[in-house]
């Protein structure tokens, strides 16, 4: 497919060019006086088209973010200048092809571009973007949203892959990275300075195709899926994914700070896992909840026929549905529950609760439609087992959605959800300020965002009284 025929450069997927600052954001509701801080979003946005095909997942990062300072909104978006970027930047064209082409290992820049494009964490007084596929984590200064350089934590990590995991309790980063090649899997601890504190590396068969991890009070969790690299193509330098229905996922618990060779496995039914959205001890068992996917590639022939109408975007097809999975530490035992029928991505909760019992998640509903869009958020209560839905007006979609919250709430769900929505007829963008605690109401304030802004990745919510605190780079 050329990169023009690509439903991922289409509409609201298509990329914006122009990088702006607009203070006082015309307000429609009720402006949130007790919401002080941050929004941030990352995503994909191709500033020269790749060579080949296009995937929605290639494309040079941008930041849109919307900060709340003393009763005023304002909004500003910012491409991460990566070295990739850079170096496009000066040659005037592309210089990778995307991601669903055969990567070209003779580019002395390296077979893969490094986008950091995916994915945004804050720790230790530093916005940090990340990349999925494992690439050098960037930092972005707040609220200007400019590049500032890289974290390598004094040298000593070179990459790190999306969806690091911050503890609330201690401020650890716990983080992952992986590779084609080995040591597939490497993870790391960095405390709450933002100083490496652990590092080890997991054994594993072969190369896999990790997305996220969970943490608890005193583990950390990964997922050996399913679905991974083939390794026989691989062998042959082609980046051809298979789900290997015969297989089983593994689900791996190492202590917070113990060694790779501490890890034990847990074997669960054959899946896919792009999100996590919490895991805490419960006594002798760890319990996980997430979004899992039992049929998870697209154009499988074992797909069963009929059923939902689910998105693809390339070869990966998304029909994820709420999950749990119990690991019972004594026995092995490993119990799975489906909790949710709805197709829902984009999880996230009260990340003041993060490794902790949780009781609410919010997930985006996925529309019935052949792209990914978002028509709605879910709000769990995974006490009870009840859903409470708000639904975007007819044509417009949000996004993945955070949880802020109100200055000085304790309450899990005392806050406000953040996200960007958007027309897809006419690309006019707000800012939606929802009520976490009353999530099916209409909206508490919309944010009018002078120019378009395209669907994207994940975002992160920084209130004010960290913003406060930046913390230089340290020497590598």
């Amino acid at each position: 497919m050329a990169p023009s025929e690509s439903p991922y450069l289409a509409g609201n997927y298509a990329p914006v060019h122009t990088e702006i600052d607009a203070p006082d954001l015309v307000c429609q509701g009720a402006f949130p006086r007790d919401l002080e801080g941050m929004f941030v979003r990352n995503g994909a946005n191709p500033r020269y088209a790749p060579r080949g095909r296009h995937h929605w997942f290639d494309g040079d990062a941008m930041l849109h973010g919307v900060h709340f300072d003393g009763g005023r909104a304002a909004y500003r978006n910012r491409w991460v200048r990566t070295s990739a970027f850079l170096a496009e930047e000066q040659a005037g064209e592309p210089l990778w092809s995307g991601v669903t082409e055969r990567p070209d290992f003779t580019n002395p820049r390296g077979p893969f571009k490094d986008t950091s494009n995916t994915d945004l964490a804050f720790h230790a007084g530093r916005l940090l973007t990340l990349w999925w596929l494992g690439g050098e984590a960037y930092v972005v200064d707040v609220p200007s949203l400019e590049t500032r350089g890289t974290e390598t934590f004094g040298g000593k990590v070179k990459t790190v892959s999306a969806h690091p995991k911050v503890c609330p309790v201690t401020g650890e980063m716990m983080f992952f990275d992986y590779k084609p090649y080995p040591p597939y899997l490497t993870y790391g601890v960095a405390n709450a300075a933002g100083e490496l504190a652990h590092l080890t590396t997991v054994d594993l068969p072969g190369p896999r195709l990790h997305h996220d991890m969970a943490i608890t009070e005193h583990f950390s969790i990964f997922l050996d899926m399913s679905m991974r690299w083939d390794p026989k193509l691989l062998a042959e330098g082609k980046t051809r994914v298979g789900f290997f229905r015969d297989e089983p996922t593994r689900f791996g618990i190492l202590p917070r700070h113990g060694q790779g060779s501490a890890i034990r496995w847990f074997e669960a039914s054959p899946c896919y896992m792009y999100h996590t959205i919490n895991a805490w001890e419960d006594g002798d068992r760890i319990v996980l909840v997430g979004c899992k996917i039992d049929n998870p590639l697209a154009g499988d022939p074992s797909n069963p026929a009929g059923g939902a109408t689910a998105p693809t975007i390339g070869f990966l097809r998304l029909e994820p549905r709420l999950h749990r999975w119990t690991f019972d530490l004594v026995t092995g035992a490993v119990t799975e529950e489906r909790l949710d029928d709805t197709l829902g991505e984009f999880p996230r909760m009260d990340s003041r609760r993060l490794g902790l019992r949780s009781r609410y998640a919010y997930t985006p509903r996925l529309a019935a439609a052949p792209t990914l869009l978002f028509d709605a958020v879910t709000k769990y209560d995974l006490d009870t087992g009840r859903s409470t839905v708000h639904r975007y007006p007819a044509g417009r979609y949000g996004g993945e959605v955070v949880f802020a919250p109100r200055a000085g709430s304790r309450a899990e769900d005392d806050g406000y959800l953040l996200t960007f929505v958007a027309d897809e007829a006419s690309g006019a963008s707000e800012l939606y300020v929802l009520d976490a605690a009353h999530v099916a109401e209409e909206p508490l304030a919309r944010l009018r965002i002078p120019q378009r802004v395209p669907t994207g990745y994940h975002a992160w919510w920084i209130p004010s009284t960290e913003m406060n605190r930046p913390r230089a780079l340290p020497a590598a």
